[in-house]
């Protein structure tokens, strides 16, 4: 079964919701953003890839160096998965502003989950932008 229109509205503002977590820095609030076992790759920041809600807590809370002052989600593409209907791909740009003006790009790839909760983020891989 295809992805419904609400489907893709919930998958758009959960995407979304990552950008005002971080900047709230709201770690509290991460299991509204992403499953109890999923994963964040950020090796291309040097660190690795961090698996469970605890961990990432701990990641979002403690995290290394000059952090944003804003991440901004754009250009957000959900597929379905072909195969199951709970699952769907979703690749994004993140923007982040630094309290300096310095600005930076990403692409986020994720993976997304329906769950009972509604569709949380089962994988992420954050992929630096070519500069």
């Amino acid at each position: 079964m295809p992805l419904t229109t609400e489907d893709r509205l919930a998958i758009h503002e959960l995407v979304s919701l990552h950008g005002h977590l971080a900047d709230d820095r709201r770690t509290d609030q991460l299991g509204l953003l992403l499953t109890p076992d999923a994963s964040y790759d950020v090796t291309a920041y040097g660190l690795g890839i961090v698996r469970g809600l605890p961990a990432l807590v701990e990641l979002f809370s403690s995290a290394p160096g000059d952090q944003p002052a804003g991440h901004h989600v754009t250009n957000v593409i959900v597929t379905a998965d072909p195969d199951l209907d709970d699952r769907a791909r979703v690749r994004s740009k993140g923007l982040s502003v630094m309290a300096d003006g310095r600005a930076g790009t990403v692409v986020y790839e994720d993976e997304v989950v329906r769950t009972t909760n509604g569709w949380r983020i089962s994988a992420r891989v954050v992929v630096p932008s070519l500069s």
